[in-house]
């Protein structure tokens, strides 16, 4: 999916919606548990439930790895299940030496080695240009890298300050923007850091975000607005588990569908309220 793609997606959902597939098979309702696929069978149900309202959906891909062989088929089924007009995430948070990043782009990217083709993966840069940069190299794929997330270890590097009064995730987003652009680049930024979007955007004033922490996490959707929305909005926020564990009952999908529908409605006024739509 390219940028103008997903601009467009965005203004006919009224949405910058992305649903986290972060499945796990002791949380998903128990009548699931004797479809042959159960992991499967749920995202599926989760995906059908939510596809018109949402612009992205993100796999965390440990929760496929965690069960080998198995867990692949089910995120390759997944994969294969993803509507075609939402942006598709593997949230790998991968990041290594040159060749085994390429390695891995492959596994994520192309379709004739492994099976999937992603539209996008998150990267840790920590290991710098050459981790990062061989998955800049395959046409119309991004690169999301993480930037100030919005877990608790998060402060013990991202905000470390050097010499020159600059921030640790303010040198990154300075460096890796020079990589890439802002057709394959975004950058992860947790919605719990509330007016750090204003720094982050002094450095990245047009990137798409890619924003966890909404919800569950404490984080406000006003506020990743007011701080953090572009001219062509720049965001895709995540939900998780206050949508497809909304229920762990026989109305799992009916309850999720109620949650994408509260959020996808306040992201339609934060839209209309910054000419977006």
């Amino acid at each position: 999916m390219t940028r103008t793609e997903l601009i467009q997606q965005i203004k006919r959902k009224k949405s910058f919606l992305c649903v986290g597939l972060d499945t796990d098979i002791n949380k998903i309702p128990q009548h699931l548990l004797a479809e042959e696929d159960p992991i499967y069978a749920f995202n599926k149900a989760i995906i059908e439930a939510t596809e018109d309202l949402c612009v992205a959906y993100k796999p965390n891909i440990a929760f496929y790895e965690s069960y080998g062989v198995k867990g692949w088929r089910s995120l390759q089924k997944t994969w294969e299940a993803l509507p075609k007009n939402c942006l598709s995430i593997a949230d790998a948070k991968r990041g290594d030496i040159g060749n085994t990043s390429r390695m891995y782009a492959k596994a994520f990217f192309d379709q004739s080695v492994s099976g999937m083709s992603f539209d996008s993966i998150t990267i840790a840069p920590y290991m710098g240009k050459d981790s990062v940069t061989p998955f800049l190299d395959f046409e119309s794929k991004w690169a999301i890298v993480l930037a100030l997330t919005s877990n608790e270890g998060s402060l013990d590097f991202q905000n470390f300050v050097n010499s020159s009064g600059k921030q640790l995730f303010e040198e990154v987003i300075d460096k890796v923007n020079n990589w890439g652009s802002i057709e394959n680049l975004m950058y992860v930024v947790g919605a719990t850091r509330g007016e750090g979007f204003t720094k982050i955007r002094e450095h990245a004033p047009d990137h798409f975000l890619l924003v966890p922490g909404v919800g569950a996490q404490g984080g406000s959707l006003q506020d990743v607005c007011k701080y953090g929305m572009n001219k062509d909005c720049g965001l895709l926020v995540n939900s998780t588990r206050g949508i497809i564990y909304a229920s762990n009952g026989s109305d799992f999908v009916e309850r999720a569908r109620e949650e994408a529908i509260k959020l996808q409605k306040e992201m339609e006024i934060e839209l209309e309220r910054a000419g977006i739509i």
